[in-house]
């Protein structure tokens, strides 16, 4: 008999244990048992850095009873005793508490968390033993064939159970109100004493830049879990604590262990695990929606947590996607799928929120969550825009780093380094010849860039001569690649977009970037070009860098690339294609059923719509012979008039005018149409 929680799916501080039935046997709860007593006293090599004595006492305890469990598992004398069964049910039932008790204790992250609940962590712990202590007295020990100094061992157990001093741990009071104090300070606008928040974290045993980068990363997912919850009583509090600790591993911490390249490499490698995912496998076949909270039923059949319970609570108990018979409502969260959906989701950025929710995320990104995280990250960027000015090569490449970070989802957080004075000299490390500095440097460049006076501090400070110059002689792949993104952000100001347009490495670096440059690069040069082509003026110079050849081969190519990519690559052919120059090389270069093949697979509006607008832009350029070439294809008529009914109102538009066009052409004859056709392609010239 396993516990159906494993320690990733299950919430720190729930302790979710199942009790045994009834009729269990008492062979089958002993068989259980001894491999939770196992479990339990595995934990004694562990790290505890709260609750050392009673997390002790606690192992003890059930290393003693362990030796019992394994000796009467021997013999079945007086096992069968309601007072043996019903002895044997809670000690389960307390072991598989204390598990989860010991797991939350030990947590990778959860250790100044568990500091601030040390009280609650004490009282738990008393609780447990005690419980333990009750069951042990209805145990018929006399009757259990067992030797002597094993009884003698389970009743100096029982006595002790009762009597042990379970108690809030004198270090962890003290530590815990050091804690308290330096929050505080930050409360007041006071810069705490450097030695007071290393002496916190020395006794949590942080001792490296990782773990305290882990205990950030820990917080943050169980703030976005009590805000998924609509829980924001503790918010403010663990906003605190992130605060604390962001601005520990900015000041205290000066060395970047190795552990973050790691996590990179990683990342790299599943890329390609990424692009064989399809989307569609990860919507609850409830509502069709991305299953945010995808939980598990009996049949085995997995949904959407809100779908499934709205299901049973109108007293359907039939697997909606197998018909069969739900045997029971529990629901078992599916850990493994959340995260994968997840990082799906962060690969092909898009934002993993509930509908309606994205205003409210986005005022929690704006908002720095509690008056301690706000002075806090004040004095952060204030020490690490310092730092990238005047420390040494590893220190600036080290605060670039952190400023990277930090500016990545919070925009109060880009706002008080650009108010610091982070940008000019970041701008000074673009032109570093170390490659870690210089993606350090243009990736937080890229963060600060999202925000309005970030961009306009870059372009007054001269510095997008330096992006593009990482755009085309980038010392990484991935320096390139983040300046692609940036000048995307810049682009969206036409202002911004005319200074870019005229300097000529520009446009050719990022079509550079699309032939060489990985599905992220691709991506990031995309949409740049996209928003540069809001600029009449850019289109022949995209032309002429030799881009066409390029989006055809990503188009071509839709089922390796993401949905996506594929519909911004459509998306720049439609504005090419209303430029008769740019319909000629795309006449030149591409396979019209290729288009065609697009409009009919895709499951992407945009895609479809950008088809649909290509075509229409080519008939009116490429005259005759391009309608003839679409009206010998029996598959289109009927996806244009399929558009009519589910398209957005200009892809309605254009549908409509693609049909005007191939009904002419089959209504009229060859001769008459050529010179309308001639007529039309020299009027839009």
């Amino acid at each position: 008999m396993n516990s159906r929680f494993a320690s990733d799916d299950r919430r720190i501080l729930m302790f979710p244990a199942v009790r045994p039935c009834e009729c269990i046997s008492p062979e089958t709860l002993l068989d259980s048992l001894i491999p939770l007593s196992h479990t339990i006293c595995n934990f004694h090599s562990k790290c505890f850095a709260t609750q050392r004595k009673n997390s002790r006492e606690a192992i003890r305890l059930v290393r003693v009873l362990l030796m019992f469990f394994e000796e009467a598992c021997e013999c079945n004398s007086a096992l069968s005793k309601s007072s043996a069964v019903l002895c044997f049910s809670e000690l389960h039932f307390v072991f598989q508490k204390i598990r989860f008790l010991l797991e939350d204790c030990t947590r990778e992250g959860g250790r100044i968390l568990m500091l601030t609940k040390c009280e609650f962590l004490a009282t738990q712990f008393r609780l447990l033993i005690r419980a333990l202590a009750t069951a042990l007295d209805v145990l018929p020990l006399k009757l259990i064939d067992v030797g002597d100094e094993v009884k003698e061992l389970v009743e100096l157990v029982s006595k002790q159970s009762w009597k042990v001093k379970i108690e809030l741990e004198a270090d962890d009071e003290l530590a815990s109100k050091r804690l308290l104090a330096i929050l505080s300070q930050f409360e007041r606008g006071i810069e705490p004493d450097l030695n007071a928040v290393k002496r916190v974290l020395d006794y949590l045993r942080v001792k490296r830049w990782s773990d305290c980068n882990m205990e950030i990363k820990f917080l943050e997912e169980e703030i976005a879990f009590k805000r998924s919850d609509r829980d924001e009583r503790e918010v403010p509090f663990l906003s605190s604590l992130v605060g604390f600790l962001s601005y520990s591993r900015g000041v205290i911490f000066e060395t970047l262990d190795h552990q973050n390249a790691a996590n990179q490499i990683d990342s790299r490698c599943n890329v390609e695990m990424f692009r064989c995912l399809n989307p569609e496998d990860f919507k609850c076949p409830i509502s069709l929606e991305l299953m945010l909270d995808p939980v598990t039923v009996s049949t085995g059949q997995t949904y959407d947590r809100s779908s499934i319970q709205k299901w049973l609570r109108t007293g359907n108990m039939l697997c909606p996607k197998t018909g069969e018979v739900i045997t029971n409502t529990e629901l078992v969260p599916n850990s493994i799928l959340r995260k994968l959906l997840k990082n799906l989701c962060e690969y092909n950025g898009v934002s993993l929120g509930r509908p309606g929710t994205q205003s409210s995320d986005k005022d929690q990104t704006v908002a720095h969550g509690s008056p301690v995280a706000k002075q806090a990250m004040k004095f952060l960027s204030r020490f690490l825009s310092g730092r990238v000015a005047c420390g040494t090569s590893e220190q600036k490449n080290k605060a670039a780093y952190e400023i990277r970070l930090l500016s990545k989802s919070n925009i109060f957080n880009r706002s008080c380094f650009i108010k610091a004075g982070s940008i000019p000299p970041l701008l000074k490390l673009l032109n570093s010849t170390d490659a870690s500095t210089q993606v350090n440097a243009i990736a937080a460049l890229l963060k600060l860039a999202k925000y309005a006076s970030g961009m306009k501090l870059i372009l007054s400070w001269g510095g997008l001569p330096s992006v593009v110059a990482v755009l085309k002689n980038g010392l990484s792949l991935e320096a390139r690649q983040c300046a692609a993104a940036t000048i995307f952000h810049l682009s969206s100001t036409s202002q911004y977009r005319k200074l870019i347009g005229e300097l000529p490495e520009a446009i050719p670096a990022l079509v550079e970037l699309i032939r060489e440059g990985t599905t992220c690069g691709k991506k990031n040069s995309v949409v740049a070009i996209l928003g540069l082509l809001l600029r009449a003026k850019n289109l022949q110079k995209v032309l002429d860098a030799g881009i066409v050849p390029l989006l055809i081969d990503i188009i071509s190519s839709s089922s390796e690339n993401p949905d996506q990519l594929v519909a911004d690559a459509l998306a720049i052919l439609a504005i090419l294609a209303e430029n008769a120059v740019g319909s000629h090389e795309i006449l030149y270069a591409i396979d019209l059923h290729l288009i065609i093949r697009i409009l009919q697979t895709s499951t992407s509006q945009r895609a479809k719509k950008y088809c649909v607008s290509t075509l229409l832009s080519l008939c009116i350029n490429g005259g005759a012979e391009v309608v003839a070439v679409l009206a010998t294809e029996p598959s289109l008529m009927p996806r244009l008039f399929s558009l009519l009914t589910d398209g957005t109102s200009h892809s309605i538009n254009e549908a409509s005018s693609l049909i005007k066009f191939l009904h002419n052409f089959g209504d009229t004859s060859a001769p008459r149409w050529m010179s309308t056709a001639v007529r039309r392609k020299q009027s839009v010239r």
